[in-house]
């Protein structure tokens, strides 16, 4: 199967992209494989994974999984979660690091994974230059910038440019759509969302008045991240969402991520699996083809 693909900068990658962050967590390597392998045969190009997840496990899996298909697809992984440290010699670490954990030989896209106010960024991407010059990294991202933090690192494009940014976008966070995503496009910058299902909430599972199902991310956890987004106003939209879904015949994971991709500007939806089925599913969600008229109506709902 063909997925069709988009810009990422000067890369060209999946619309939707498989998120590598359940591997060494939730998946152990056969699993994890499993997933990868589906990922593959539905012609997904994108590999999303960090340095943190599962404790460097995520990377080891996926190293594995891809084998003899590893010159077929785009690897991007993360570095400086935590600690928050981009210092020149935790790039350096880290890169190596994640070379030998992934068994390859370059990373396509290294991204920063979250601004560390302690280093300069000019530091920052001294030391990735060197690691493109090396031939060990083609093409450096980030995530989690803002755009201050953008221009700060266009007008160092001579140092090393940046290629695309990874930050929040759903449905119940669309805040990166007011100056991100047009600095994006102004700028040739790919866009890449995380959370597209605002962790499960954008699935329909947590329902106002419903029990909420056990297992799930925001049935066991607790803590800042949920008291943020498992509020009264966001379950209002997810009613009203379900409703419009239901009128359509569809359902809440095809809205969520087809109305992402028409989003301008971005690149591919990155999308967790826990299983070869679910993969299947997520490419399959990307297909509705909304109209201006759903649009109009999604921003109505979304926008209280």
């Amino acid at each position: 199967m063909s997925v069709p693909t988009r810009a990422l900068g000067p890369l060209r990658v999946s619309e939707v992209g498989l998120g590598c962050n359940n591997f060494g967590r939730r998946l152990d390597a056969d699993a994890s494989a499993e997933v990868v392998h589906a990922a593959l045969e539905e012609g997904i190009t994108l590999f999303d994974t960090a340095d943190s997840y599962g404790g460097g496990e995520s990377e080891v899996f996926l190293g594995q999984a891809l084998g003899g298909d590893r010159d077929s697809v785009i690897v991007a992984t993360k570095f400086g979660f935590e600690p928050r440290d981009a210092s020149a010699g935790n790039v350096v670490a880290s890169c190596e690091a994640s070379l030998r954990r992934l068994g390859t030989d370059r990373i396509d896209l290294f991204q920063i994974h979250f601004p560390d106010p302690a280093t300069p960024l000019q530091e920052t991407l001294a030391a990735l230059a060197s690691l493109v010059a090396a031939g060990k990294v083609r093409y450096v991202g980030c995530s989690n910038f803002d755009v201050a933090l953008l221009d700060e690192a266009y007008a160092l494009r001579d140092v090393l440019p940046v290629v695309s940014v990874q930050n929040e976008l759903s449905l119940l966070a669309r805040v990166d759509e007011a100056e991100v995503l047009p600095w994006c496009l102004d700028h040739q910058t790919g866009y890449l969302p995380y959370f597209p299902l605002a962790g499960g909430l954008l699935t329909g599972k947590y329902r106002r008045g419903a029990e909420a199902p056990a297992g799930a991310r925001w049935t066991v956890q607790s803590g800042p991240r949920r008291d943020q987004l498992v509020t009264e106003a966001n379950l209002d939209v997810v009613e009203a969402l379900v409703g419009f879904c239901e009128r359509h015949g569809r359902t809440m994971v095809e809205l969520a991520f087809s109305w992402l991709l028409t989003r301008p500007g971005l690149s591919s939806v990155i999308a967790g699996a826990t299983s070869p089925e679910q993969v299947v599913a997520n490419v399959a969600a990307a297909s509705w083809e909304l109209t201006e008229e759903d649009l109009a109506e999604i921003h109505a709902i979304t926008a209280r």
